[in-house]
């Protein structure tokens, strides 16, 4: 057997508890224990076989990633790749991790490495022939995402960093405003989510399945420790000293891990589903986005490619679509006329605590966008009150109450803020419905007024 047939059909798993080598076999998926000679066959090839031939190239990738897996270091594995290895097509990483994943390399390992690969391959992914895309189109809305993402990790840093370098002992104030940053992080739920119920489903299609896999085992880690950092900093009257020891272990690496999925994503995963996907593909992604929800951007502009099928999609807005009720009915139109014009605000939470629709009345009290949609309604307040929202939607799930009535002055106007439980004829919870309303107006009325006036 020559080097190249031994790379392409096994690959050397050490076993950290033993001496001896594991051997994946790609015909069978079997695995073997064998005792070898712990050196490696080494490959060599002169530059332009690199240049110029792809499955050399690969080849050589492989070789790379799976000494990081034998535990060789990420810095010398990076030397190794740039004396090596100039520029690598986009699409050649995607199929190695494929290739690895089909040949025996269990997806779990393919997980563990997925960072220090990436990091080995920073800045060296080929990204010349990236297709460009549309104001609107899905993978320009991911990327608006990704900067506000990148913005947040950024103030995520910042943050940890004074409270971690303060003389002050005194740090709630600041933790407050970093548990609100971790809280706007965990909008990248429905980034992962768009990702991994629209996009993902399209390149399995294509036969893609074992990088699409991985990289959800990412999100989920990434999620776990949004999930982590916010826990930790809802600790009551936690110490400089107890903060700093969460920073090592789930702050920063919270932020850290959203911020290198951004690389994931630009480098690799776009401009392979760039290549891949159709634009009837997209449209139906782009137009199933809304269910699903943005992450801290709202797109503005609709994209729809020339000569796709609309059809194949159905919305709200069809004018067409009569939505019947016990006492009437509206279409889609109609029915958004109404809710716009209420005099008062109202946003929907359902029965799992995500906000799932907003009016958009003239002179909103509290300003709304499409990012929103879908987030736990905890998230959309502010840290210092999100007791207080857990508080209403227990009562109100629990059925001991149905009604939660605030009001507030804010900038020289009376708000009145009420919250309702909303429920079925068996009683079952069905969601909160806020109600928000400048009642500035009312309070100032005295007698009366029975003539007609436009004022």
């Amino acid at each position: 057997m020559n080097n190249d047939e031994f790379i392409s059909r096994q690959y050397h798993l050490r076993n950290p508890k033993s001496s001896n080598l594991q051997i994946f076999k790609s015909s069978n998926f079997q695995i073997e224990t064998l005792e070898l000679e712990t050196q490696k066959p080494q490959l060599t090839y002169n530059m332009s076989e690199y240049i110029n031939n792809s499955e050399v190239r690969k080849a050589k990738l492989k070789e790379l990633i799976l000494k990081l897996h034998h535990g060789g270091q990420q810095e010398d594995v990076r030397n190794e790749l740039l004396l090596s290895l100039s520029q690598i097509p986009y699409g050649e990483v995607v199929e190695v991790e494929q290739e690895l994943i089909s040949e025996g390399l269990p997806e779990e390992e393919v997980l563990d490495l997925c960072d220090a690969h990436s990091a080995v391959l920073e800045g060296r992914v080929d990204l010349s022939a990236l297709k460009p895309v549309a104001a609107g189109h899905p993978v320009d809305v991911f990327r608006k995402e990704n900067e506000e993402i990148r913005n947040v990790c950024n103030a995520i840093f910042a943050t940890v960093s004074e409270i971690v370098h303060s003389s002050d002992t005194q740090i709630a104030d600041k933790v407050m405003r970093l548990r609100g940053l971790f809280n706007s992080l965990f909008d990248v739920d429905k980034h992962y989510q768009r990702k991994e119920y629209l996009l993902f489903p399209y390149l399995e299609k294509q036969g893609i399945t074992g990088p699409p896999k991985v990289m959800w085992g990412k999100h989920d880690e990434i999620r776990d420790l949004i999930k982590g950092a916010i826990e930790v900093l809802q600790t009551p009257d936690i110490t400089k000293e107890e903060f700093e020891a969460v920073a090592e272990i789930v702050l920063r690496p919270a932020a850290r891990g959203a911020q290198e999925m951004i690389t994931k994503e630009e480098e690799i995963l776009f401009p392979m589903t760039l290549d891949t996907l159709t634009d009837q593909d997209w449209y139906e992604i782009s137009r199933q986005s809304i269910e699903i929800g943005f992450c801290l951007y709202d797109p503005q502009e609709e994209w729809i490619p020339e000569g796709v099928d609309t059809s194949t999609i159905t919305t709200g807005h069809r004018n067409g679509d009569f939505m019947q009720l016990f006492t009437g009915s509206f279409n889609a139109e109609e029915l958004t006329a109404v809710l716009n014009a209420l005099p008062v605000d109202i946003t929907f939470v359902d029965k799992d605590d995500k906000v799932k629709y907003f009016s958009q009345t003239p002179d909103r009290v509290f300003q709304r966008n499409r990012a929103i949609l879908n987030r736990d309604v905890r998230h959309c307040h502010p840290p210092a009150s999100a007791h207080i929202v857990d508080k209403i939607l227990d009562d109100f799930r629990s059925g001991r109450q149905s009604r939660a009535p605030f009001w507030i002055n804010m900038k020289g106007k009376m708000i009145h803020i009420e919250y309702f439980a909303l429920r079925n004829d068996k009683g079952e919870y069905l969601g909160c419905l806020e109600v928000s309303h400048d009642v500035t107006y009312y309070r100032e009325l005295e007698g009366e007024q029975r003539i007609l006036s436009y004022k």
